[in-house]
């Protein structure tokens, strides 16, 4: 099924399949692809409105059953550490950081194996090989980083798929060693990430999807300074039980109509002065 808008770029919706975050639902993206000149303020204006970048494709839960997937992004200037989140820094202060282009290594991918191995094993990406990883890494039509995080002895115990938009940072991808639970990892990167947002000037970092009701996103959840967007705009997040209800299937808007409010920015090359 395809919708247009009287612009490029054409939106798409995917045939429905299970849910990954809550049982007994089925989940749905509208997409649209990320190319040409005009791809980077696609991605800049789309991510402000809830979109997510996949490669060369934008996406945005679009399901029919429930709206609970909410995009979630920390207001830097808002943020807080909580005292388990500064022992966490603390903890992880020797790492080194390394920013590089998006080239994928071996190391990177056999880190990335361990990490699913142990956390996702049998989730979609359970059987990605060398190539596909390649492809997550490199296939961006944004301005995109990998962060990586090492040991002083050179080791890669985490790395970050990152993309720099116009008013923060996006996490797109991020995977760490599994074997040191007590570090917390996770959490690490992410509060690496908004001092990388401080230190260059960028109010957000946008972390992906919050479900409410999903234990593997409630995570989330526990970064002060929240917002999630919900009903067209970026509301504070001051008590996640307060979303639960975005669960029942009369909270979404027709498909059409959601396509309809999407605002889009002039994705057209600049033309030749003079």
């Amino acid at each position: 099924m395809r919708h247009t808008l009287p612009i490029a770029p054409q939106f798409y919706v995917t045939a429905p399949q299970p849910c990954p975050y809550l049982p007994g639902r089925m989940e749905r993206k509208l997409f649209t692809a990320l190319q040409g000149e005009g791809a980077r303020r696609l991605n800049d204006g789309l991510s402000k409105q809830g979109f997510r970048r996949s490669q060369n494709v934008l996406y945005r839960p679009s399901c029919s059953d429930c709206a609970a997937c909410l995009s979630a992004r920390i207001n830097v200037a808002a943020f807080e550490p909580t005292k388990s989140q500064r022992r966490t820094i603390r903890r992880n202060a020797g790492l080194m950081r390394r920013a590089t282009s998006p080239w994928a290594t071996e190391e990177q991918y056999t880190l990335f194996r361990r990490y699913l191995v142990s956390r996702h094993a049998t989730g979609g990406m359970a059987d990605m090989d060398t190539f596909e990883f390649a492809a997550m890494i490199e296939e961006t039509p944004v301005r995109t980083r990998v962060v990586e995080y090492a040991e002083p002895d050179g080791t890669m115990v985490a790395t970050c798929l990152t993309d720099i938009l116009d008013d923060g940072v996006s996490m797109v991808y991020s995977f760490f060693e599994p074997d040191r639970a007590a570090a917390s990892l996770g959490t690490f990167v992410i509060l690496d990430h908004v001092e990388i947002a401080r230190e260059n000037g960028l109010p957000y970092v946008y972390l992906g999807y919050w479900v409410p009701g999903s234990d593997k996103m409630g995570y989330k959840a526990a970064f002060s300074g929240l917002e999630v967007y919900a009903d067209g705009r970026w509301q504070k997040m001051r008590d996640p039980a307060a979303f639960r209800a975005r669960a029942h299937p009369l909270v979404n808007d027709p498909i059409s109509e959601q396509v309809a409010n999407i605002s889009l920015p002039d994705t057209r090359p600049a033309r030749p002065k003079g």
